[in-house]
């Protein structure tokens, strides 16, 4: 499939009116019955420097009509670059350099209501109580085996999964009974899951022969590798038994799901489709099942632990599978973009590693030659060097970013359907934090 292609598909009808209807209102600050405003799109096409050629269009928008006809102004503006011979493909440019208008157009001094909200600092009670209980849960008479086992559970990581399904089980507990109180069985899940999170990490760290993680040695580094995989298994056994506790088969289904997705997605990413068409298409299915499943399943057993709606089961289930997805396409241009430092990881790591991620699949249709290279794992001297320049010499990082914006808009419209709540503006909040974040 081609990545440009899907990267279209994904954008819906309603997301672009919302959209849209944004961008509109938001153009001018004045009175007026019509304001003109010039939108400055890309046509598609490039100059000689490969830099994308911008052209202007002066357009009359009518605030009577505005928000009966989004899609109206759209066309307008679509129609205005013949150059670009696909409507869809003119649509999608279009919409692409609205949004990126739009975030800049902001005053400095605009601050949304939901920006007030810290989705970290209004549940960090939660999550140090959290990682204390983990590291209670892995005592042991054996202190080394305590060692390894705790040696990531100090709250200093992303924190971002727990984080998640804190605040999806507060949000459906407002939602459904007008009180965020947390459940003890939804506060147990979201244990067990970083758990298990942590445990694969350990696991990666000794399949990858990492040096760090999270800015620090990793574990593998510290005690080897046989004592880190056994700490690994230990992490992982401990909370399958504090989930079998809970006594709800059903419970342990959703999350047991999850634990298969994650051990599919490791081997998915170990190999790739000879086929260059079906690469971006197994590239996102195994980002999915390695990333985004165990967060989306997460979200609906704590709604699941809340009601038996499967409504509401299965809106928590797709914010957490957009938002997974998303965080995972910005890591991996971040990948290209940030430094050691910032990262806690070797920059270029995925490419060192042998994997193509979506910067380089989206790369790969400037540069068809990365075909082989993706084929052959980089594994010959100056493949990831060629493969990283023509990341940045493409589209990729832009239409990676895009395409982590198409799932970040699915998070917030499904979610924004439940009761407001400080827990729902910070479930939306956390998305721009999600899309934007830096490490």
């Amino acid at each position: 499939m081609n990545p440009i292609r899907m990267l279209r598909n994904l954008s819906t009808i309603k997301q672009d009116q919302s959209l849209l209807l944004r961008f509109f209102s938001q153009i001018s600050h004045n009175s007026s019955e019509t304001v003109a405003t010039t939108v400055k799109i890309s046509d598609g096409s490039t100059n000689k420097n490969n830099h994308d050629c911008f052209g202007s269009s002066k357009i009359l928008v009518s605030r009577k009509y505005m928000s009966k006809a989004p899609n109206t102004y759209l066309n307008v503006l679509c129609n205005k670059f013949p150059s670009v011979q696909n409507y869809e493909d003119r649509r999608n440019i279009t919409l692409c350099h609205i949004r990126e208008q739009l975030l800049e157009s902001q005053p400095a001094n605009y601050t949304p209501i939901n920006k007030i909200i810290n989705p970290f600092k209004l549940v960090e009670d939660d999550l140090t109580n959290l990682f204390a209980e983990i590291r209670q849960e892995l005592k042991t008479s054996l202190p080394q085996l305590e060692e390894i086992s705790t040696y990531y559970f100090t709250g200093e990581g992303k924190t971002i999964r727990p984080l998640i399904i804190i605040l999806m089980a507060k949000a459906m507990n407002y939602h459904l009974y007008g009180s965020s109180n947390l459940l003890d069985s939804q506060k147990r899940v979201a244990l067990v899951i970083e758990m298990i999170h942590t445990a694969s990490l350990i696991h990666d760290d000794v399949i990858d022969s990492a040096d760090t993680r999270r800015g620090k040695p990793s574990v593998n580094v510290i005690w080897g590798d046989k004592k880190s995989i056994f700490a690994g298994d230990y992490v992982i056994s401990k909370g399958s038994q504090m989930l079998t506790k809970l006594n709800d088969p059903i419970l342990v289904s959703i999350v047991s799901e999850a634990i298969i997705d994650l051990v599919l997605g490791e081997f998915m990413q170990m190999g790739s489709k000879k086929e260059e068409k079906m690469r971006f298409k197994h590239y996102l299915q195994k980002t999915y099942k390695k990333t985004a499943s165990l967060i989306s399943n997460t979200c609906k057993a704590v709604t699941y632990l809340a009601t038996s709606n499967q409504k509401l089961q299965q809106a928590a289930f797709q914010y957490g599978k957009s938002v997974g997805i998303a965080f995972q396409l910005v890591d991996d241009l971040l990948d290209f973009v940030s430094s050691q430092a910032e990262l806690g990881k070797p920059a270029a790591n995925d490419l060192k590693l042998g994997l193509a991620t979506a910067p380089v699949l989206f790369a790969s249709e400037k540069f068809p030659e990365i075909n082989d290279m993706i084929a052959r794992r980089f594994c010959e001297p100056g493949d990831v060097e060629y493969a990283f320049d023509a990341v940045l010499k493409s589209d990729g990082i832009r239409h990676t970013r895009i395409l982590a914006q198409q799932h970040i808009d699915e998070a917030i419209n499904v979610i924004s359907s439940i009761a407001d709540s400080p827990e729902r503006q910070a479930l939306l909040n956390l998305c721009e934090i999600i899309l934007n974040r830096k490490k």
